[in-house]
């Protein structure tokens, strides 16, 4: 048991943290604020200090790899409290948790009340047996903990109105969309083209509508929904563009040492403050080239990469003989500007028309609404798909995104 200096320590830093859960707008309604309340996060990861169990950005691991990289986390409370948000999990409501890290299940538990359920399943018996124990400490006994592979059958006594997964997903499997109940929400990590939004799937007919997309990052999953990303090698293996759902073409180009050619510079003029977010643009960026990657390079390889006035680089585009990425320096204090760095024969070419499209954004969709974001049944044919801007076919599904008309776009068409 801890002092009750200890706990008054907690209690001060509990009531910041959700206080800065608010700002960020990752709290939305008192009841999140009230179950961050509730539910302490400190019972669920005593393996740490209150400052970090508190930290509103901080994820704990809970069990990492043979190479340290942390493979279960109790996710961040700013994570936590926006999936909350998007689950809208009522009272009576039975609940799925796809990753059990504890602290999650039984704030579901919570907002389901006495009179609902929540399965937690997990394929790390380690991690299903660390959650089981905690949950029985912490006074949540009713949660159902469950070890298996989620993405392989049914699990536990579905239909659910809620299934919420807490691990990065590549695809929605079929087993998930199966469970789920007539009105029944699907909340998600899903990462499309290396982009990863936690998405608030309702069920519609055969297929499943986004309601909200935010930015998120959770451990990948495990078992059958494992994937491994195609990666473009650019300098070896010390600067890469991943591609998490492979090269669109049959043959990835030999673009190998690429990056020790001539460097094209081009700055788009588009500046953006320090407190806006810009997540958007990746998500234009990626409906509007086939070959959009993620750039990944190691620390030593960033002169190569860019000036010392780059404050950071990660999308790309690579075409077959070219790459372009996007990037941004300061502009002035607390402003950033966009721009394009670029290898390749076509470099200049194509620098320009990433540019543009960062133009484009910018006048289009920059404080516009997102995409519209679908998951359609893998068998699911081109007819029968909307018009689209980008069309992803995965394992299990086909996920449509489509950018809504843009503003003055109707009157101009009048």
């Amino acid at each position: 048991m801890g002092t009750s200096t200890d706990s008054a320590q907690a209690d001060a830093l509990r009531e910041d943290m959700i206080n800065q859960l608010w700002t960020m707008g990752a709290v939305r309604s008192e009841r999140i604020a009230d179950v961050f309340r509730v539910v302490d996060r400190r019972w669920f990861t005593p393996e740490t200090s209150l400052q970090q169990a508190y930290d509103p950005r901080a994820a704990v691991p809970i069990k990492r790899d043979e190479h340290g990289v942390a493979i279960s986390t109790v996710s961040a409370p700013q994570l936590q409290a926006g999936m909350l948000e998007q689950a809208d999990v009522r009272p009576d409501m039975s609940v799925l948790e796809i990753g059990s890290g504890g602290v999650n299940a039984a704030m579901l538990s919570y907002l389901a009340g006495p009179d609902g359920s929540v399965t937690s399943v997990d394929i790390d018996p380690e991690v299903t047996a660390r959650a089981r124990e905690l949950l029985d400490r912490a006074g949540f006994p009713a949660v159902n903990v469950i070890t298996a592979d989620a993405a392989a059958g049914e699990i536990g006594d579905g239909p659910y109105d809620r299934i919420v997964v807490t691990v990065s997903a590549w695809d929605v499997p079929s087993a998930w969309t199966d469970q789920l109940g007539p009105r029944g929400r699907l909340v998600v990590p899903l990462r499309m083209r290396g982009l990863t939004r936690s998405l608030a799937l309702d069920r519609q007919d055969d297929h499943l509508v986004s309601r909200s997309a935010e930015v998120c990052g959770f451990v990948t999953m495990q078992g059958q929904g494992a994937t491994t990303e195609q990666l473009v090698p650019l300098r070896g293996s010390t600067v890469v563009v991943r591609f998490d759902d492979g090269w669109p073409d049959d043959q990835p180009p030999e673009l190998d040492e690429l990056v020790t050619t001539r460097r094209v510079e081009l700055w788009s003029g588009v500046t953006l403050p320090g407190s806006e977010s810009f997540d958007t643009l990746s998500l234009w960026l990626a409906t509007r080239f086939t070959g959009f990657g993620r750039l990944a390079a190691e620390p030593d390889q960033k002169d190569t990469l860019a000036s010392a006035e780059v404050l950071w680089f990660d999308p790309a585009v690579v075409t077959h003989d070219s790459v372009a990425y996007l990037t941004a320096r300061r502009a002035s204090p607390g402003v950033s500007e966009f721009g394009v760095y670029a290898f390749g024969p076509h470099a200049d070419t194509l620098a320009e028309q990433m540019a543009e499209q960062i133009r484009v954004w910018d006048r289009e969709r920059r404080h516009g609404p997102g995409p519209d974001i679908a998951v359609w049944p893998r068998e699911t044919s081109d007819e029968r798909l909307p018009p689209a801007d980008l069309v992803i076919t995965k394992r299990h599904s086909r996920i449509t995104i489509s950018w809504p008309a843009a503003e003055g776009a109707a009157s101009q068409a009048e």
